[in-house]
C-alpha cells in the first residue's frame, strides 16, 4: 500500500490510502475515529492487513474517498515523534571528505553514526520552501528513509525488518556555509544549518509493495532501488539503495540501543552518492537559489518535488 496523509476539509492531516483511483480515509474504512498516520501506524501490522483488505473494496466515489492529486498531500508522516538522520553511503562519505582534502576516517566503518534534525520542520510534496537568507549555500540531498511501525528497545539487526512500516523519498536541505562556518569549527551540528526544513513523501510504501525488489535478508536486507535528483528538469544525481553500506536493519540496531524507537519515527540513509552539491562541485551543479524546482525520485517510491521560494 501507499499510505498518504491528506488535508481534510476540516484543515486537520489524516492518514489515508493512495491509489489510482482515489486517496481513502482510513479510519472510516476500519471503522474507527479519525487518525493521523501515528495513530494509524500505532494500531499495528494487523491494522495494515485489515486495511489492505478494505482498499481492495472500496468504492472511489464513496464518501470517504477524495481524488488522487498531489495537492491534496502533505508530508506522510508529518508530525513524526523524532528524525534520525544516518551517514550510510560510503562514497557520498568518501568523496564529501575528499572534497575538504580529508581521508575517509577509520570509524566511519565501526559504527553507524546519525544525527537528530527538527520533525517540527518537515515538508511534503508539492510544498515551498524557504531560502535561508543566512546562507549562500543551499543545497539538496537525495536520501531514503524508513518508517518504524512496531515500537521497541535494542532491536537486533536481524529481527528489524519486522518493525518498519515503510519506506518513502527524502530531501535533507542543507545550508552547507552555516556547517562549514560556524557549527563544524565548533563541534557541533548539524544544527542550524539543517533546521529549516526536510521533505518527505509523497508516500510511504510498505514493504510488500517492494518484495521482488528486496535483497538479502534480516540484517543484510536492502532494495534495489534507482535514486534521481533533478534541478529544473535536469538529472544531476543517480544512485541505487543497494549500495548502503549499512542497512537499514543496522540501521535500526543502532538508534534502538537503549532507547524505545516508537510508531512514526523516521530512520533517514544519509546522502546517496552524488546525491548533493557539496560532492558534486558548485563548479558542475551551482548552489541553489530562489525559483529552482527540485524532483527527488526514488523508483517505487515516488517523486517528491518541491520549489524554493524567497520568504517574505
Amino acid at each position: 500500500m501507499k499510505l498518504v496523509t491528506y488535508k481534510h476539509s476540516d484543515g486537520s492531516g489524516r492518514a489515508g490510502v493512495w491509489t489510482d483511483a482515489a486517496i481513502f480515509d482510513t479510519a472510516a474504512l476500519l471503522g474507527r475515529d479519525a487518525l493521523d498516520m501515528n495513530g494509524l501506524l500505532k494500531l499495528g501490522p494487523g491494522a495494515l492487513e485489515e486495511l489492505r483488505g478494505k482498499v481492495a473494496e472500496a468504492d472511489a466515489a464513496g464518501p470517504h474517498a477524495i481524488p488522487a492529486k498531489m495537492e491534496n498531500l502533505l508530508a506522510p508522516t508529518p508530525e513524526p515523534p523524532s528524525v534520525r538522520d544516518f551517514y550510510a553511503f560510503e562514497q557520498h562519505v568518501k568523496a564529501s571528505r575528499a572534497r575538504r582534502n580529508l581521508d575517509m576516517i577509520p570509524e566511519w566503518y565501526q559504527i553507524a553514526v546519525f544525527y537528530f534534525t527538527n520533525p517540527a520542520a518537515i515538508q511534503g510534496p508539492e510544498a515551498d520552501i524557504f531560502y535561508p537568507e543566512d546562507t549562500q549555500e543551499m543545497d539538496f540531498e537525495l536520501e531514503i528513509a524508513c518508517v518504524i511501525g512496531t515500537p521497541g528497545r535494542d532491536i537486533k539487526a536481524e529481527d528489524a525488518p519486522k518493525h518498519i512500516a515503510g519506506y518513502l523519498v527524502m530531501n535533507d536541505w542543507s545550508a552547507r556555509d552555516i556547517w562549514r562556518n560556524y557549527e563544524a569549527k565548533l563541534s557541533m551540528g548539524p544544527a542550524k544549518a539543517k533546521d529549516f526544513a526536510t521533505s518527505l513523501g509523497p508516500w510511504l510504501v510498505t514493504p510488500d509493495e517492494l518484495a521482488d525488489k528486496r535483497i538479502g535478508s534480516g540484517a543484510d536486507e536492502r532494495y534495489d532501488l534507482t535514486m534521481l535528483g533533478r534541478v529544473n528538469g535536469k538529472e544531476v544525481s543517480r544512485g541505487n539503495a543497494k549500495d548502503l553500506y549499512y542497512s537499514f536493519p543496522q540501521m535500526i540496531e543502532r538508534a534502538s540501543r537503549h532507547v524505545m524507537l516508537r510508531p512514526g519515527d523516521v530512520i533517514g540513509s544519509g546522502t546517496v552518492g552524488t546525491g548533493c552539491i557539496f560532492e558534486l562541485g558548485p563548479e558542475n551543479v551551482p548552489w541553489l537559489k530562489p525559483g529552482d524546482v527540485l524532483e527527488m525520485e526514488i523508483e517505487r517510491l515516488g517523486v517528491l518535488r518541491n520549489r524554493i521560494v524567497e520568504e517574505k
